[in-house]
């Protein structure tokens, strides 16, 4: 399968792709032999390319160890978890990814992605210290993916919701680990990088409400 044809067939598949979504896994799959020598990896391949995430997880599963060190087959791994909502494996491989390839920002972004929404989850059962913890992690992996790829807004944008939660996890009052100084700094954060994502694209309606909401969210603190 060439780079063109495989091209056409993702954006044949109506699996609610985003255009970066779509632009990182035709990079990636294409990165893989025209037919992997590993069984579970091809089937894995074409699971993922059907929109059937959970048995592309089963297949590409199966493929390890053998494939551990192939950044290619786990970020497909990664991307197929981070669609079944497995947030906790998902952020767990694309750590491996970056521990394979330190400047692959896709995988940056999925794993800083999945972390954030296990930092929020309501029935999180870990402390307020693990939840700021895993925040501060979640803007570090966000901070490198920008530092990879400085012109992507979609970066920042996240960067922005990973520092307005840190902002309600700290600014809380009367919860415990709260703290205002700390609240104020990352809703000014936040703030900082909803600007920048409006420096793109100053009619986006949906950035320009969060910016407001941050700084709503920022001023109200006690």
């Amino acid at each position: 399968m060439n780079f063109n044809n495989l091209s056409s067939r993702l954006k044949s598949v109506k699996i609610g792709l985003s255009t970066l979504a779509l632009a990182m896994l035709t990079m990636t799959v294409s990165a893989q032999q025209e037919e992997h020598k590993n069984p579970n990896v091809r089937l894995g391949q074409k699971a993922l390319l059907d929109g059937d995430f959970k048995s592309a997880v089963t297949h590409l599963e199966k493929a390890l160890p053998a494939e551990a060190s192939d950044p290619n087959v786990l970020y497909l791994l990664g991307y197929s978890q981070f669609q079944s909502a497995d947030f906790k494996k998902a952020a767990e491989t694309f750590g491996k990814v970056v521990a394979l390839d330190a400047k692959n920002a896709n995988a940056l972004y999925y794993k800083a992605k999945a972390n954030n929404v296990l930092a929020v989850e309501k029935e999180s059962k870990l402390t307020v210290a693990q939840k700021e913890q895993l925040l501060q992690s979640v803007v570090a992996d966000y901070s490198a993916a920008i530092a990879i790829n400085a012109s992507d807004a979609k970066l920042y944008q996240n960067r922005a919701v990973a520092y307005r939660d840190l902002g309600i996890l700290k600014g809380t009052e009367g919860a415990k680990g709260y703290n205002k100084q700390a609240a104020t700094d990352a809703y000014n954060k936040a703030v900082a990088d909803y600007e920048k994502v409006l420096a793109y694209d100053s009619n986006r309606k949906d950035i320009q409400t969060e910016l407001k909401k941050a700084k709503v969210y920022r001023d109200l603190l006690k």
